[in-house]
C-alpha cells in the first residue's frame, strides 16, 4: 500500500452517510479532506484528494485531470490521478469529444444522477467503467482558464444528498486543484527559463573559452614573431655581407697579383659570416619548430606517447619572449625518460595556461622571478598517477583567491586584460582528462598541484 493511500485511511473516517444531515456531513468531510490534504503539493495532493473525496461521496472513482491537446489537435484530458475503488489507476489520456468531460471544461458543473451512459453513447470509457451516474467541477485558474476537471463517477445512480454533498466538496476542492496546476505550470515556465538561460550561458562561456584560446595562440604568435625577427634579421645582415666579401675575393683573385695574407683573411671573414648565417637561421628554425609542434598539438584531439620534458621544454620555449619580458625563468624538474600517454593538444593549453598566469599575475612589477615545474609517477590504490607540482617565487595569493582560483570569470585584472578564464581552462582540461588541479597554501608564491591518471603504456 503507498504512503499516500496509508495516510488517507487514517485520517478519512469510514462514509458517514445516513449518520449525520447533510449539512453536518459536509463540514466533516471538509475538515477531514482538509486536514489530509494541508501538507502535500503537486501530485501528491491530488492523489490523495482522489482517494478521500471517493470515501467521503461513496463513489467508485474520482479523476483528476489536465486539460491538453491531443496529436490530433482536438482536446483530451491527461488524468493526474484515478481512484478506482480498491486502489489507484495508471493515468491516461483519451478525447473531450462526446464526453461529459467536455461539458465542465466549457466552466460549467455536469451533473447526471442516472443513465449516464446513455445520455453520452460514444463515450467507450463510460462502458468500461460501469458507469451509472457522474458529476464533474472544472478546475479555473485566476486568470479565468479552465485547467483540468475534477470528477465523481459512480456504478449506481446519485441521490440527490449526494449530488449536493459532491458539489459542496467538489466545488471547494476544484479551486484548490486549479491553484496546483497553476502552480506546476508556472515551475514549468520558470524551469524552462532556468534552462533557456543555462544553456545560453554555457554557449557564451564555450565562446568566450575559445576567444580566450586564440586570444593567447595570437599573443604567441605575435611573441614568436618577434623572436623570430631578430635571428633572421641577423642571417639577412650577415648574408649581405657575406656577399660583399665574395666579391673581395672575386676582385683580388682576378687581379695580377695575389696576395696570400688577403686571400687568408678574405677567407676567414666570409667563414665567419657564414656561421653567423648558419648559428641565426637554426635558432629561428628552432623556434618555428616548437611554435608548430605548439600550434599543432592545440588543434589536436588525440592521445599520444609524449616524452615530458621535450614536451614542457617547446612549451617554455614558445613562450621564451614574454617569459624574458616578465623577467622569468623556468626550471624544469622532469627526469628525460619520463613518457606517458596524454592529449597534447589539452596539456599544453595547461602548461601555456600557467605559464602566463605566473606572467601575469605572479610579478605584477616584473622579475626576475623563477618558475619551476616538476614531474614524477605515483602509485595509488594500485593506480598509476603522474603528480606534477608547477611553482612560482612571486607576490602569492591571498585565501579568497586560493578558493575562487578556478571560477569562470574570476580575475584579479579585471579592467587590465584579464578575462578569468585561463585557470578555470586549466581546471576544465584537467576534469576533461580524469584528473584533480588543487591550489595549496604555501609561505610565499604559489604552488598548483595536477594529478593525471598515467596507465601502463602498452
Amino acid at each position: 500500500m503507498s504512503d499516500d493511500k496509508l495516510l488517507a485511511e487514517q485520517v478519512m473516517p469510514p462514509p458517514l452517510f445516513g449518520a449525520e444531515d447533510g449539512r453536518a456531513l459536509a463540514e466533516a468531510a471538509l475538515r477531514s479532506i482538509t486536514a489530509s490534504t494541508a501538507r502535500v503539493r503537486g501530485d501528491d495532493f491530488l492523489r490523495i484528494l482522489v482517494h478521500d473525496l471517493a470515501r467521503a461521496l461513496d463513489v467508485t472513482y474520482v479523476i483528476a485531470g489536465r486539460v491538453i491537446v491531443m496529436e490530433d489537435g482536438q482536446e483530451g484530458i491527461r488524468t493526474l490521478a484515478v481512484w478506482g475503488g480498491a486502489d489507484y489507476l495508471p493515468n491516461m489520456e483519451y478525447s473531450l469529444l462526446h464526453t461529459p468531460c467536455q461539458d465542465v471544461t466549457d466552466q460549467s458543473m455536469c451533473f447526471h444522477a442516472c443513465g449516464i451512459q446513455a445520455d453520452y453513447p460514444k463515450d467507450t470509457l463510460l462502458v468500461d467503467m460501469r458507469a451509472e451516474s457522474y458529476i464533474g467541477m472544472p478546475m479555473i485558474d485566476t486568470e479565468g482558464r479552465t485547467l483540468g476537471i475534477l470528477s465523481a463517477i459512480d456504478t449506481k445512480p446519485m441521490s440527490e444528498d449526494k449530488r449536493l454533498l459532491a458539489l459542496s466538496l467538489l466545488s471547494i476542492f476544484a479551486a484548490r486543484g486549479a491553484a496546483e496546476l497553476q502552480h506546476q505550470e508556472r515551475e514549468q515556465v520558470l524551469e524552462h527559463k532556468v534552462q533557456q538561460r543555462t544553456e545560453a550561458l554555457r554557449a557564451a562561456q564555450t565562446i568566450l573559452i575559445e576567444q580566450e584560446k586564440m586570444a593567447a595562440l595570437g599573443a604567441l604568435v605575435a611573441g614568436v614573431a618577434h623572436e623570430v625577427n631578430t635571428p633572421i634579421g641577423v642571417a639577412v645582415t650577415a648574408a649581405s655581407t657575406l656577399s660583399s666579401y665574395a666579391a673581395e675575393l672575386a676582385k683580388c683573385v682576378s687581379g695580377e697579383r695575389v696576395s696570400r695574407s688577403e686571400l687568408v683573411a678574405t677567407a676567414q671573414r666570409m667563414q665567419e659570416a657564414a656561421s653567423l648565417v648558419e648559428r641565426n637561421l637554426l635558432r629561428a628554425a628552432d623556434l618555428i619548430g616548437n611554435f608548430k609542434q605548439l600550434a599543432v598539438d592545440q588543434g589536436s584531439l588525440h592521445v599520444t606517447t609524449l616524452a615530458l620534458l621535450e614536451h614542457a621544454q617547446s612549451v617554455v620555449s614558445a613562450h621564451g619572449p614574454a617569459l624574458r619580458k616578465s623577467g622569468i625563468s623556468v626550471v624544469l624538474d622532469i627526469a628525460p625518460e619520463l613518457r606517458v600517454r596524454l592529449d597534447p593538444g589539452r596539456w599544453s593549453q595547461v602548461l601555456s595556461n600557467l605559464l602566463m598566469n605566473s606572467a601575469k599575475h605572479a610579478y605584477p612589477n616584473g622579475g626576475p622571478g623563477v618558475v619551476t615545474l616538476g614531474a614524477r609517477m605515483a602509485l595509488d590504490g594500485g593506480a598509476r598517477w603522474l603528480l606534477l607540482e608547477f611553482a612560482d617565487d612571486g607576490v602569492g595569493m591571498t585565501k579568497e583567491v586560493r578558493e575562487r582560483l578556478f571560477e569562470p570569470f574570476f580575475t584579479t585584472k579585471r579592467g587590465q586584460g584579464g578575462s578569468g578564464l585561463g585557470m578555470h581552462i586549466v581546471y576544465t582540461i584537467m576534469q576533461q582528462m580524469g584528473g584533480q588541479a588543487a591550489v595549496e597554501a604555501c609561505q610565499s608564491g604559489s604552488r598548483i598541484k595536477l594529478r593525471l591518471p598515467a596507465p601502463e603504456q602498452a
